[in-house]
């Protein structure tokens, strides 16, 4: 079976500055994969180059073993904010989702109501997006996700804007739901931590242009949960991940 997500040697530019390097990376069917690097790294930039919404100077991009370089609606994509329409209930928003992706009437309004049982949110199917707590929304921005047809997940910084308690939470929350679907994942973020508590692999991206430094395969099994961050192998692995970032981000995005 080929790769969920398969890219090769990804070059982007804008202008005379180079953003991706020549990046590559794979993210198998099932996998949970994170993106980490120093802040201005390109790894946002290459999410839109996977979804297609920036073009690349040079490189090849595979999903499902197709090639798709410039082509959207391939992916099922979640921001860091829940982007719910406002003018539309909770579960308005995740059936408008799956109408576009083709889903009949009928079944979507089934999908909608289970799911939001599913994850305690039943009550609210009717209420608007502004009467929801952060993880909330983000909760049903993930769903709308999930249920999409597509079979790759591109999360970025999904939980970055939330306080740390309810960050927690919504990751032991991501976990419980992903381990039961498993969709092949693709993840942003600037958490050492929650890279290593979520994912399979994680791949460490340098400064500006962006290459892979390194990718880390997660010996951890499954089910995980908190507790694992307390533990002396966790902590082994986050000093090595820091300490391949730590001379990254020192060298700042444009090369100070």
């Amino acid at each position: 079976m080929p790769p969920a997500l398969d890219v090769r040697d990804v070059v982007k530019r804008y202008g005379d500055v180079t953003v991706l390097a020549g990046v590559s990376l794979t993210v198998e069917d099932g996998e949970f994969v994170s993106l980490i690097g120093p802040s201005g790294s390109g790894k946002s930039t290459l999410f839109r180059v996977i979804g297609g919404l920036e073009p690349a100077e040079r490189g090849d991009l595979f999903i499902g073993g197709r090639r798709t370089n410039g082509q959207r609606g391939l992916i099922a994509y979640m921001p860091q904010q829940a982007s719910l329409l406002p003018w539309r209930t909770v579960a308005g928003n995740i059936e408008l989702a799956l109408g576009i992706a083709g889903v009949p009437r009928g079944e979507a309004r089934t999908l909608t109501r289970e799911w939001l049982g599913r994850v305690g949110l039943a009550e609210y199917a009717d209420a608007w997006p502004h009467m929801l707590s952060g993880g909330m929304q983000q909760r049903v921005s993930f769903i709308r996700a999930l249920l999409s047809p597509q079979k790759l997940m591109c999360l970025d910084e999904p939980f970055g804007a939330l306080d740390a308690l309810t960050r927690q939470h919504m990751q032991e929350w991501l976990l419980s739901i992903w381990e039961a679907n498993r969709r092949a994942v693709l993840l942003v973020t600037h958490s050492i931590e929650e890279a290593l508590l979520l994912s399979d692999r994680v791949v460490v991206l340098s400064a500006r242009p962006a290459t892979v430094l390194r990718e880390f395969k997660v010996p951890f099994g499954r089910p995980r949960g908190a507790k694992l961050w307390k533990t002396p192998e966790f902590a082994e692995l986050r000093d090595a991940v820091y300490d391949l970032l730590k001379p990254a981000a020192a060298v700042g995005p444009y090369g100070e």
